[in-house]
């Protein structure tokens, strides 16, 4: 089933703030990997930071489920999985801390395969700023005629303004 332009319209929207928060984000990490041992170390003594995040990841992924339920197209699935993983990583973080930090511990051990994963993260960053920011809309028909002129009888009702006859 095609998209609307609704649905389009809402895909372009989500891609133009996840796009480049995607692309900044895990550029980053990717970048400051042989960092991210202490940083992960010091996040996971902290119970309340680990909390609040987990929080905002719920809160971000259910946002983004609850107002783009579109599957059609490869930015709007990648939008829509994107607000699932927010979420589900969101509830783990929040239930069962533990795991996520015993894999992230394990990862800092395979440097490669974190870069490699953030690059695949920035690499779904730059589609979706493409489709956000660069690429044109596609055309929308209009259901409307444009004047009387091209189609008589077919405008819609013009409302009076009150107090006029």
């Amino acid at each position: 089933m095609p998209a609307t332009p609704e649905a389009r319209a809402r895909t372009r929207a989500f891609a133009r703030v996840i796009g480049p928060f995607l692309v900044i984000v895990p550029a980053i990490v990717a970048v400051r990997a042989a960092d991210t041992g202490t940083t992960l170390t010091a996040f996971f003594e902290n119970a309340a930071l680990v909390w609040i995040t987990g929080g905002l990841l719920l809160f971000g992924g259910l946002l983004i489920i609850a107002h783009h339920q579109y599957w059609s197209g490869l930015s709007a699935i990648l939008i829509s999985l994107f607000g699932w993983y927010l979420a589900l990583r969101g509830v783990v973080l929040l239930a069962a801390p533990h795991l996520i930090a015993s894999v992230a511990a394990a990862a800092i051990n395979m440097l490669p395969v974190v870069q490699i994963g953030f690059g695949l993260l920035v690499l779904m960053g730059l589609w979706l700023t493409y489709v956000g920011w660069i690429a044109k809309p596609p055309a929308v028909l209009e259901s409307t005629p444009r004047n009387e002129k091209e189609h008589p009888g077919t405008s819609p009702p013009i409302a009076k303004p009150r107090g006029a006859a």
